[in-house]
């Protein structure tokens, strides 16, 4: 492959990555060229987004490397981050947002293992919007994190409790996630608030 595809490619990778990146190495292995190359690349992508003023920057972390954010931008993106209006979230995050409900308390590794893919963006931005919240550790190891649902994530719908929630044996099925989860959503935006009417 030439130059720019390793690029795009490498780009795409880091996308699907998220917070967790990739090493060079492991970059490598994927695009099946020699480390050094990929570093290389990985460095003109990192001038390439300065230059265009990308929206997006190339971060290194303890090794990985990862997309992120500006911190210029953090003013904006902290309006979207706390105005959580369902028309804000991805199928991503509604997906999720349902497996937690219906499941909770669940780590972020069930959830993955449920829905086939990673899900730690997701999940991020459901705690961001207060949709979803740390409720403990489980007793495995390491001590993965416990998600369930808040009270905003009541108030938004406008359900009583938890088990005001329709249809809790949709989810018994995960083969078609997608599909559950529109008609989930569909079910609930009889009853959905807007925020501006939550206290």
């Amino acid at each position: 492959m030439d130059f720019p595809t390793l690029k795009s490619i490498i780009e795409g990778l880091l996308f699907l990555a998220g917070d967790e990146g990739l090493t060079a190495k492991q970059i490598a292995e994927i695009v099946e060229h020699r480390p050094e190359l990929v570093t290389d690349a990985l460095e003109e992508m990192k001038e390439d987004f300065v230059r265009e003023k990308r929206g997006i920057q190339i971060v290194q972390i303890a090794g990985s490397y990862q997309l992120a954010t500006l911190s210029d931008h953090a003013p904006y993106f902290e309006r979207l981050a706390y105005s959580p209006s369902r028309s804000s979230l991805s199928q991503a995050a509604l997906e999720t947002l349902a497996i937690v409900a219906y499941r909770q308390p669940i780590t972020r590794v069930e959830i993955e293992e449920i829905r086939g893919v990673k899900s730690e963006r997701a999940i991020q931005t459901l705690v961001n919007k207060d949709l979803i919240e740390e409720t403990g550790r489980a007793e495995a190891i390491g001590r993965p994190i416990l998600y369930g649902t808040t009270k905003s994530f009541l108030d938004y719908f406008g359900l009583p409790n938890l088990q005001a929630l329709p249809e809790p044996a949709l989810f018994e099925n995960t083969d078609n996630l997608e599909e559950e989860t529109q008609m989930l959503f569909e079910k609930l935006d009889g009853r959905q608030l807007t925020f501006d009417d939550v206290p």
